[in-house]
């Protein structure tokens, strides 16, 4: 069964309300639901995100930051892990960790893929070589499977 994506509301870095099925729609979506305080996450997770990006322009890779209670994350806290002080890709706030719980993660980071149909295609937990090899396959499988329907067109 699949699982289709309605909303995923999350905070700009401003404060704002973002929906991030509405803001990317028909667009395949890369999400890395991290944390802080998680070294795996800013140490081996977010640059592997950064890299995702590079190799697969036409994904779109967003950050959110899970906020648990003494966890929290500012906008100048967020921009603190990067040495350039600019996000790589954008970067949200999961206030309560609601996207974290909504997609079940098993703790941070967790990768979640959508096509851009909006269809949930995996979520991977972990930084770890298992994780960065299962996403991998996760992204050229899907980017196969869009060649193949655009081609079919």
């Amino acid at each position: 069964m699949n699982i289709v994506v309605q909303s995923i509301p999350v905070l700009d870095l401003d404060g704002f309300p973002v929906d991030l099925m509405t803001a990317y729609k028909n667009k395949v979506l890369l999400l890395i639901i991290y944390n802080n305080d998680c070294l795996g996450c800013t140490g081996r997770a977010i640059p592997l995100a950064y890299e995702f990006q590079q190799q697969y322009p036409s994904i779109q890779v967003a950050g959110i930051h899970a906020n648990f209670v003494n966890r929290e994350a500012t906008k100048a806290s967020i921009k603190s892990i990067f040495t350039s002080g600019e996000n790589p890709f954008p970067i949200y706030i999961d206030e309560h960790h609601k996207v974290f719980d909504q997609f079940e993660s098993e703790g941070t980071p967790q990768w979640v893929l959508i096509s851009e149909n909006g269809e949930l295609f995996r979520s991977i937990f972990g930084s770890q070589d298992n994780a960065k090899n299962r996403l991998f396959y996760a992204l050229e499988s899907l980017q196969e499977s869009n060649n193949k329907l655009k081609n079919a067109k």
